[in-house]
């Protein structure tokens, strides 16, 4: 809930239920920085929303620092090349954070005990477009799991999304023990308006077989304290995140102790319309996510 305190825009963590805003404009003041995802708040993965330029130019003349944080299986340098020729100016943001830097800097440097038994022959499940994952890996690719001593999972190879190509494969990991790298921890993603399974439904199908996995990206901490060096460690009351997914983009902000503004028009929008009573519905799903959003917008408005 929002609340003016002398002439203060204020957030109230507390609060039973978010305010719906009609945009950024009221609450723009009471941040500094803004940590902000990518599919279903600026682009559907294939074009950038009409709205959201005007917004980012806005938040640009108001002297907020906008940082991209996204749950893209691909390192950073690839998404900001794509952002870019689908329409995201990168004059408007700071720049960008991805799951997939965090997994393949993890592959790469093995800070910690997982990752340096991951051995050095590596099975990848994923498409053509995430074949940039493995450039700089040091790593042999294989296409087998009797072959491998690891998994990089980046998502379902399949044109239609579906998971149940890697059925197989994933039994025959398991009774080898091999250890995944999760470089999407997203279950589901809104793709040019249909809804396609992501890398975390892979990474959940592991599990529920006795694999062990590695996630990278929202909700887990090694992202936000990656943004958070990027924005120069700022108060983390000054810094707002924003995204569309509950379990990812809101319980991430939780977790990272920062202040998140929900869009409701993205990947939880056509339950939430199910009803006409829109405030208790964003309510009641971020209750069954124990999170506390501040706001919501339906859309990243200025």
């Amino acid at each position: 809930m929002l609340r003016m305190v002398e002439g203060t825009l204020l957030w109230q963590k507390q609060a039973p239920m978010p305010a719906i805003l009609p945009g950024l404009a009221a609450l723009a003041p009471t941040f500094d920085a803004l940590i902000l995802d990518l599919w279903g708040v600026v682009h559907d993965g294939q074009q950038v929303f009409a709205w959201v330029p005007g917004t980012l130019r806005r938040l640009k003349e108001a002297g907020k620092r906008v940082l991209l944080l996204s749950n893209a299986p691909r390192r950073e340098a690839v998404v900001a090349r794509r952002n870019a020729e689908i329409g995201v100016d990168p004059v408007l943001v700071e720049g960008i954070v991805t799951s997939g830097e965090e997994a393949w800097r993890h592959m790469a440097e093995r800070p910690d005990a997982f990752h340096q038994k991951l051995g050095d022959r590596c099975l990848h499940l994923g498409g053509p477009r995430d074949r940039s994952m493995r450039e700089g890996l040091p790593y042999s690719f294989v296409d087998t799991p009797e072959a491998a001593t690891c998994i990089l999972n980046t998502g379902s190879a399949e044109t239609d999304g579906s998971t149940a190509a890697q059925e197989d494969v994933l039994r025959r990991a398991a009774e080898r023990d091999l250890p995944m790298v999760c470089a999407n921890p997203d279950r589901v993603v809104i793709a040019g308006g249909r809804r396609e399974p992501c890398a975390g439904a892979i990474a959940d199908a592991y599990e529920a077989l006795g694999g062990r996995v590695a996630w990278h990206g929202k909700p887990f901490p090694g992202v936000y304290a990656r943004a958070l060096t990027r924005l120069d460690h700022p108060a983390p009351a000054r810094v707002l995140c924003i995204g569309d997914a509950m379990e990812t983009d809101m319980k991430g902000a939780a977790a990272a102790g920062l202040p998140a503004l929900f869009i409701f028009g993205g990947i939880h929008h056509a339950d939430i319309m199910r009803t006409s009573d829109i405030g208790p519905a964003i309510d009641r799903l971020a209750t069954a996510h124990g999170v506390a959003p501040v706001a919501a917008l339906e859309r990243f408005l200025w």
